[in-house]
C-alpha cells in the first residue's frame, strides 16, 4: 500500500504541480505515460508500479520502453529525445541491478534514464529524480492512507488530467470555419474573371479589379487597401496562397470563431497593403498579407497559452514564418512589406478582440490602442509628399498624362537614391527615350539591370534601345532575359520575332 500511495504521489506532483500531460495509463492504471514537451530535461516520464524480481526483467523492460521513446521521438519529429523511466517497487531485484541503471540506455537518440524506488531508498530516488528533471520534487513519505484515500487521490489525478484536455480541446474548437471557405471561394471566382478578361498577369486587368496600385489609391480609391486580398498573380500564386488559407485559416477560424477571425483577417489584409502602399511603389495583389495575419493570430495564442502552443503548433508555425519572411527578404518581386505589415496587423488585430472567454481588458486596449496608431502612422507615412515612394507613383502617373516636365521635377527630389528605389532609373530612361536621348537611356537601363537583375520590363525597354541604336545582338540578348523573366508578356515575343528575323537577315 505505501508503495502504491507514492506511485500516484509522484503522477499527482508531475500532473497536478507540473502541469504534464498523461499520454497512456495502462487498464490496469499500473504503468502511466506522461508529456511535458516544455520540460527540457525529461519531456517524456513513464511511471511503472510493479514489483521486481529479477534485474534481467528489468533490463528487458527497459529495452522495450526505449522502443517506445523512439516512437515518441518520431512522431514529435524530434532529431534527439530525453525520457525519465520510473519503476516503483517494493523491495529491489534480488540479484544485482544497480549497473543496469547507472548509466542511460541509448535507442536511436532517444536517451532513457531509469529510476528505481524501492521502500529502502524513497528518499534518496526521489532526489535522484529532481535532479535528473531539474525540479524539486516533493512527495510525503509517510502519508498514510485506505483503500479509499487511495481511490481518492487517483480520481483527483484523472479528473485533473481529464479537465486540462477538455479545456485545450475547447481552444481549439470554439467555431466552424465558414469564412475560410467564402474567401477561397471568392479567390477562386476572382482569378477567373482576371483570366477572362485579360489575363491574371496582365498589369492593366489587375488595375481594373482592384489591386494595390498606388497612384489609385493617392487618387482616392481607398478600397485598393482590400480589393488585393481575393486577386492573385497568376496560377502558382493563387495556388499557394489558397493551400495555405485553408490550412492557416481553419485552424484560427475554429480558434477564435467568425466574427473575430473576419475582423482579424480583414484588418491583417488591410495592415499589409497599406504597408506595401507606403513601402513599395510596384502593382501588388495577392492574401498574403491577410495570411501572415493568422500567423500573427497564432502568436498571440502562443503568448496565451504558451504550454499548449509549443506542445501543439508552436515551433511549426515558428518556423513557417521564419522560412516565408526570409524567402521574402531574398527573392526578388515578394512583397515582404506587405508580409510584415499583416503579421503585426494580424497579432493587434488578435490582441484587440482577443481569444473567446478570455476577458483581457488591457490587452484589448493596448491592441486596439496600437492598431490604430499603426494605421494612423502608415497612412501619414504614405500620403507625406516625401515620401520617396509616393513620389515614384507621382511621377508615374504625370508620365501616363505626358506631364514629361512635372515627372522630372519629382524625380530629382530621388537623385543619389538610384540604388534604393531603382525605379527612378526606369522612370528617367522612359523619359530620355521619349526625348530621343538614346545613349543616357542605355546607360541608365544598363545600370538598372545591374542593380535589379529581375525588373523584366527595364531588359525589355534596353532591348528596344538597342535595336535604335543598331546594336541588334545586344537587343536580342535583353530581350531573351526579359522572356526568361516573365514569358507571358506577347510585346516581349513580338520584340523577340522581330529581332531574330533582323539577325537571320543579317
Amino acid at each position: 500500500m505505501k508503495q502504491d500511495i507514492v506511485f500516484w504521489e509522484l503522477i499527482q506532483y508531475f500532473v497536478m504541480k507540473r502541469e504534464y500531460r498523461i499520454l497512456h495509463i495502462s487498464p490496469d492504471h499500473m504503468e502511466v505515460w506522461l508529456e511535458g514537451l516544455n520540460h527540457k530535461k525529461a519531456p517524456i516520464i513513464r511511471l511503472h508500479r510493479q514489483d521486481l524480481d529479477w534485474s534481467s526483467w528489468l533490463q528487458r523492460d527497459i529495452e522495450n520502453a526505449s522502443h517506445h521513446v523512439v516512437n515518441f521521438k518520431n512522431q514529435l519529429r524530434k532529431r534527439s529525445l530525453q525520457a525519465l523511466n520510473i519503476y516503483v517497487s517494493s523491495y529491489p531485484p534480488v540479484d544485482d541491478w544497480e549497473f543496469r541503471v547507472h548509466e542511460p540506455y541509448i535507442n536511436n537518440k532517444a536517451e532513457l534514464r531509469t529510476v528505481v524506488i524501492h521502500e529502502g531508498n524513497i528518499h534518496q530516488a526521489v532526489g535522484e529524480i529532481s535532479n535528473l528533471t531539474g525540479d524539486e520534487v516533493r512527495i510525503d513519505e509517510d502519508m498514510i492512507m485506505d483503500d479509499e484515500g487511495l481511490q481518492h487521490l487517483k480520481q483527483q489525478v484523472l479528473n485533473a488530467s481529464s479537465q486540462r484536455v477538455k479545456m485545450e480541446q475547447s481552444i481549439f474548437q470554439h467555431g466552424k470555419p465558414l469564412f475560410t471557405y467564402l474567401f477561397i471561394f471568392l479567390h477562386l471566382v476572382m482569378f477567373y474573371l482576371l483570366e477572362t478578361n485579360g489575363g491574371s498577369q496582365n498589369p492593366e486587368t489587375l488595375v481594373k479589379y482592384g489591386a494595390k496600385y498606388n497612384p489609385a489609391i493617392l487618387e482616392g480609391e481607398w478600397w485598393r487597401f482590400f480589393t488585393p486580398v481575393v486577386l492573385h498573380i497568376g496560377v502558382l500564386h493563387l495556388l499557394l496562397n489558397t493551400m495555405a488559407l485553408f490550412y492557416l485559416g481553419t485552424a484560427v477560424e475554429r480558434i477564435y470563431g467568425n466574427a473575430r477571425f473576419l475582423i482579424i483577417y480583414l484588418f491583417a489584409g488591410f495592415a499589409g497593403s497599406l504597408a506595401s502602399f507606403v513601402f513599395t511603389s510596384s502593382l501588388s495583389a495577392g492574401a498574403s498579407g491577410a495570411i501572415f495575419g493568422c500567423f500573427g493570430a497564432l502568436l498571440l495564442v502562443g503568448i496565451t497559452h504558451p504550454k499548449l502552443f509549443f506542445r501543439t503548433m508552436g515551433m511549426n508555425i515558428l518556423v513557417l514564418i521564419g522560412i516565408n519572411l526570409a524567402i521574402g527578404f531574398t527573392i526578388p518581386g515578394i512583397d515582404n512589406a506587405g508580409h510584415i505589415g499583416g503579421l503585426i496587423g494580424g497579432f493587434l488585430a488578435s490582441a484587440a478582440v482577443h481569444l473567446p472567454r478570455h476577458k483581457k481588458l488591457f490587452t484589448r486596449i493596448f491592441g486596439l490602442g496600437a492598431a490604430v496608431g499603426l494605421t494612423y502612422f502608415l497612412l501619414l507615412q504614405g500620403y507625406d509628399s516625401e515620401n520617396p515612394n509616393l513620389l515614384l507613383s507621382q511621377a508615374e502617373t504625370l508620365l501616363q498624362q505626358e506631364d514629361i516636365g512635372e515627372a522630372k521635377e519629382l524625380l530629382s527630389k530621388l537623385e543619389g537614391r538610384e540604388n534604393e528605389y531603382p525605379e527612378v532609373l526606369f522612370y528617367l530612361s522612359f523619359i530620355n527615350i521619349k526625348e530621343g536621348r538614346l545613349e543616357e537611356a542605355r546607360d541608365q537601363l544598363e545600370r538598372l539591370t545591374a542593380i535589379a537583375p529581375e525588373f523584366h520590363e527595364a531588359h525589355y525597354n534596353l532591348a528596344i534601345v538597342y535595336l535604335e541604336l543598331d546594336e541588334i545582338e545586344k537587343a536580342s540578348a535583353s530581350i531573351n532575359k526579359a522572356i526568361e523573366i516573365d514569358s507571358t508578356g506577347e510585346n516581349y515575343l513580338d520584340l523577340q520575332t522581330e529581332i531574330n528575323h533582323l539577325l537571320e537577315n543579317n
